[in-house]
């Protein structure tokens, strides 16, 4: 089993507009790796579980997931962009398989100070 995995987070236009490749160790949690590592993911709660601001797709490696919790997903149902890949990046915790990360266009906060 691997010590580290890459997580490859697709482009997206004002946080990783090229796209980025990163590693992170087996076991760490998704959003410290992306921060660590200059991917700067907003997380409104400080990775507690009360907002939806680090929401995040993951396209492929999903299966190597430990599932969401109740807690998660009760949190997930008020995300903008939701879908069946949706998962919050301070509740991932990276197993032994990459992964590919998509950050969606916009979260709760941007949406509502936008607007």
């Amino acid at each position: 089993m691997p010590d580290t995995v890459k997580i490859i987070f697709l482009p997206h236009e004002s946080i990783c507009p090229d796209g980025v490749v990163i590693e992170a160790e087996v076991g760490a949690g998704l959003c410290q790796a992306a921060l660590k590592n200059g991917v700067d993911i907003e997380h409104a709660c400080e990775l507690a579980c009360a907002c939806t601001t680090c929401h995040v797709h993951i396209r492929e490696g999903a299966e190597s997931l430990a599932e969401a919790s109740d807690l998660e997903e009760d949190m997930l149902d008020k995300a903008w962009g939701l879908d069946v890949d949706s998962r919050l990046s301070c509740q991932v915790i990276v197993s032994n398989q990459d992964l590919v990360v998509e950050i969606p266009k916009y979260t709760i906060n941007m949406v509502s100070e936008r607007h």
